[in-house]
């Protein structure tokens, strides 16, 4: 991230909550499961290269929970076996998506 706190901001709104916690002046960490954690570094050099996907349970109530705060996707589908996904592009460019089994 070169913004960092720009970063912050959205990210907050696609998870829905502030960080979990601020593990260093230059990285938050946001729990979204036991165990299961992602982390948004300021990195200016990397900016806009990340790509990550995140498997979740109930695909269709996170997504609208998600437009509830203001982000729709970039992109989603459905792969031919049901498995369904979505695109999110925070204002850098990182990806991050999320995929849900098949409805």
């Amino acid at each position: 991230m070169s913004d960092y706190s720009a970063a912050l901001a959205w990210y907050e709104k696609l998870f829905g909550s502030p960080a979990t916690f601020i593990a260093s002046d230059t990285e938050a960490v946001w729990e979204l499961a036991e165990h299961r954690s992602v982390a948004v570094e300021h990195r200016p050099e990397r900016a806009g290269n990340a790509m990550l996907t995140v498997f979740v349970d109930d695909f269709e109530t996170l997504l609208a929970q998600i437009a509830e705060r203001g982000i729709e996707p970039s992109a989603r589908e459905t792969y031919p076996n049901g498995v369904r996904h979505a695109t999110y592009h925070d204002p850098e460019g990182n990806e991050i998506s999320f995929g849900g089994a098949p409805a």
